[in-house]
């Protein structure tokens, strides 16, 4: 692992020449030599081929879907059973090749998260329901399963809670993954496309380090008001 005090350079280099997510996570781990991972919202398995593929260090691969319709998830993604079963054959068929470094919790968070040890992970990507109360359970039960000096990130870090437009769950990633680094007393990083990484240090303080030109104010009073105005 890259030393503590180089590690915010590093990121910064990479948050500023990365073209995607994808582009981005992949040089994050390849750079700082994550071995044991875990992914959190699978879905067809895109996301987990292409690190598999493209990072040799991952030695351990957690894969944490439910995939199955789930009800009160008003989300575009929520799906009917059948379609998340293809989905999961699909992210089997696109794994296939590291079948000895992946191992695959089907199941929510809540149900399979204690298959995943204690302070065993050196990192953890969090692209789950994008609801406040997913964004809750998966970072709590999530935490603990990162070792010291490890990493969690995510996706859909919206500067907007409506990224899906009005009629669905307000999308609340950010700002309560901020909140939940402050109360952990944890830095946080913005990066662009939309992602964010929390850096796990029992002698950390906490910081929001903005490496965009987006999450302006963590007040969320405005956008709500939003609403009042259609």
């Amino acid at each position: 692992m890259i030393e503590a005090d180089s590690s915010q350079f590093q990121i910064q280099k990479l948050a500023y020449k990365s073209k995607s997510r994808e582009d981005f996570w992949i040089e994050f781990i390849n750079q700082f030599k994550i071995s044991v991972s875990a992914e959190v919202g699978v879905f067809k398995g895109d996301f987990a081929e292409n690190i598999l593929k493209n990072c040799k260090s991952i030695s351990k691969y957690y894969m944490v879907d439910p995939w199955k319709h789930l009800d009160g998830w008003n989300k575009p993604a929520n799906q009917n059973d059948d379609t998340f079963c293809k989905f999961y054959q699909e992210t089997i068929d696109k794994t296939e090749f590291a079948k000895e470094k992946r191992e695959i919790l089907r199941g929510k968070t809540t149900e399979v998260i204690d298959r995943i040890p204690d302070n065993s992970l050196d990192f953890a990507y969090i692209d789950g329901d994008h609801t406040l109360k997913g964004i809750t359970i998966d970072l709590i039960n999530v935490y603990p399963k990162i070792k010291e000096g490890g990493w969690l990130g995510g996706d859909d870090f919206s500067e907007t809670i409506w990224q899906h437009s009005y009629e669905f769950e307000p999308t609340l990633i950010f700002p309560f993954a901020v909140y939940f680094a402050e109360a952990k007393n944890e830095e946080i990083f913005a990066l662009p496309h939309h992602q964010f990484l929390i850096k796990k240090l029992s002698n950390n303080n906490f910081k929001f380090i903005n490496y965009t030109d987006k999450y302006k104010e963590l007040n969320l009073k405005n956008q709500f008001l939003q609403i009042k105005e259609i």
